[in-house]
């Protein structure tokens, strides 16, 4: 636990912007952040009309706004908005963590990529480096975490959509890593691979994306980026198919949060014990 809180000093105003974002655990997650250090943190789930993100980003910066983590569906929208971009959020062309600068720019990164990396390598303790991954999606999503998957070092990294020119663009503007391929999710027949990695939104609408079954390598591990209060649809269908772990989107979601609640806050937090909080709350 951190220092008791000063209250002579006014909480700091952050949100996350979505539509949906109901079910977002945001909230709660950079509460139990902010706790560690002592700090008076507001944070706001803030619903956002389809086009209506840059008049939202304006309101919220007029009340007081600090910054925004934004989600789906307006990670490429806070792309274009940005006034300046890091260069993870640049090569992603995706953006998920807003800060407001001094100069009144809006400064574009995003956390998504670091946080699937630090949940897979280090809290499911599967490597990453040369393995054969298969990511699932051409989304802003997946255009989040593409870089830092691919600099973890795997031997190949496959982004299979149902819109085939959508992955193979991808593996264009990534192209740079040698380790990338696009295809259909038709082109996956007899190809295994030791992590599998749903970056659909299919989870949410109690789809399967159409990927042969025969996909998982023996021990393989199943990992869903979406999140519920029961195993997403993937992750059943994963159990039944061979995959030999699962996990869904629930660490990733506390570890980007972590990220960008450093770049706010020039702070690290300690992530297990918020992890394992979510999970006792039926989060799994």
């Amino acid at each position: 636990m951190g220092d008791l809180f000063d209250f002579d000093q006014p909480a700091s105003l952050y949100a996350v912007m979505g539509n949906p974002v109901a079910h977002s655990h945001s909230p709660q997650i950079h509460q139990m952040f902010a706790a560690q250090f002592g700090l008076r943190v507001e944070y706001q789930k803030i619903q956002v009309d389809l086009g209506g993100l840059p008049q939202a980003v304006a309101n919220f910066r007029a009340a007081g706004g600090r910054g925004l983590n934004i989600t789906l569906p307006f990670k490429l929208d806070a792309f274009r908005l940005a006034d300046k971009l890091r260069p993870r959020a640049q090569l992603a062309e995706a953006v998920n963590t807003i800060s407001f600068a001094d100069d009144d720019r809006i400064i574009g990164d995003n956390t998504d990529g670091a946080g699937i990396c630090r949940d897979i390598i280090f809290n499911l303790e599967r490597p990453i480096a040369g393995r054969r991954v298969l990511l699932l999606g051409a989304g802003g999503a997946v255009r989040g975490v593409l870089g830092p998957i691919l600099e973890a070092h795997p031997e190949l990294l496959v982004i299979a959509n149902r819109t085939v020119d959508r992955a193979v663009e991808l593996e264009r503007h990534f192209s740079s890593f040698r380790s990338v391929a696009g295809c259909g999710f038709g082109d996956l027949k007899d190809q295994q691979f030791d992590i599998v990695i749903n970056g659909t939104s299919a989870s949410v609408t109690g789809d399967i994306p159409s990927i042969p079954h025969t996909v998982f390598a023996p021990g393989g591990l199943a990992y869903d980026m979406m999140y519920g209060d029961r195993p997403t649809v993937f992750i059943e269908w994963a159990v039944r198919h061979g995959a030999g772990r699962t996990a869904d989107g629930i660490g990733m979601l506390v570890e980007q949060a972590a990220e960008s609640f450093s770049i706010w806050h020039d702070r690290s937090p300690q992530t297990g014990k918020v992890i394992a909080a979510l999970r006792g709350a039926g989060s799994a």
